[in-house]
């Protein structure tokens, strides 16, 4: 095991470029993709153990705080998270902190991804895309020094009771939303979609995707289709779309990533 770990969840891939960003200021560091089970969960050799993820509708994606429950680390590794959000960071920096209590915590907000409920340039402080990753990249250098320094947290984070409540209202939601996909005359065929769904909730029948109800809402099949040929009702035709720029289909579901 490198002597560095980091467990990411990203739907769009701002996580996953904060944690390669992270990554190469600490060296010799295993990304471990949380979008589905994890492939490695022993993590007791790592010398820092670290957590990045999103927030979903105030708390984190479903099965992630399972996968972080699976997950074993040496009691005196030093541990650190990293959510990222639109506006506001919900309960998944409290959630990892009752299980690990971290030691090191930020918050950076970047581009939303779910553009049926926002426009993807929705976020605090508000900036373009390309504003939004020059800050994301920096603020990643910063805390990835403050990692390799074991920089500690003055205080604990805390989680906003009406962000939980957000949260176990969103996977009803999620299977309600899910219904609405739809896909244009656009489509080619590619596959896409279906692989990059964390759930393998798409189907290719025909050669046109077919989906399911078992939805995370990650939107990584709308915002990673080639064509823009996927929609989830109408307000997502009209808006923009939006993926980091970054990071390909390729890497999202790389189940390991090594950072030299």
């Amino acid at each position: 095991m490198s002597e560095n770990i980091i467990f990411c969840y990203s739907g769009t891939g701002n996580c996953l470029d904060m944690a390669k960003n992270i990554a190469r200021e600490l060296g010799d560091t295993d990304i471990v993709m949380m979008r589905t089970t994890p492939t490695v969960t022993d993590a007791r050799a790592a010398k820092r153990v670290g957590f990045i993820f999103p927030c979903y509708a105030g708390g984190l994606p479903r099965g992630v705080e399972e996968s972080m429950n699976a997950i074993e680390t040496d009691p005196i590794s030093y541990k650190f998270a990293v959510a990222q959000c639109s506006a506001y960071p919900g309960t998944g920096l409290s959630i990892a902190n009752d299980i690990f209590h971290l030691d090191y915590w930020q918050v950076v907000t970047h581009q939303c991804s779910c553009i049926w409920l926002f426009p993807h340039t929705m976020m605090i402080p508000p900036l373009s895309a390309a504003g939004a990753q020059e800050r994301s990249e920096r603020e990643a250098k910063r805390i990835g020094q403050e990692i390799k320094a074991m920089k500690r947290s003055e205080k604990a984070p805390k989680a906003n009771p009406l962000n939980k409540a957000e949260s176990s209202a969103w996977p009803a939601l999620s299977k309600k939303k899910a219904k609405s996909f739809a896909v244009s005359s656009l489509c080619i065929s590619c596959g896409t979609c279906a692989r990059v769904c964390p759930k393998g909730n798409i189907r290719l029948i025909d050669g046109k995707p077919q989906f399911g109800t078992d939805c995370l809402q990650c939107l990584a099949c709308l915002q990673y289709c080639p064509q823009e040929a996927i929609s989830l009702g109408r307000i997502t035709q009209k808006r923009e779309h939006y993926h980091n720029p970054n990071i390909t289909v390729d890497e999202l579901i790389k189940p390991v990533i090594h950072i030299d």
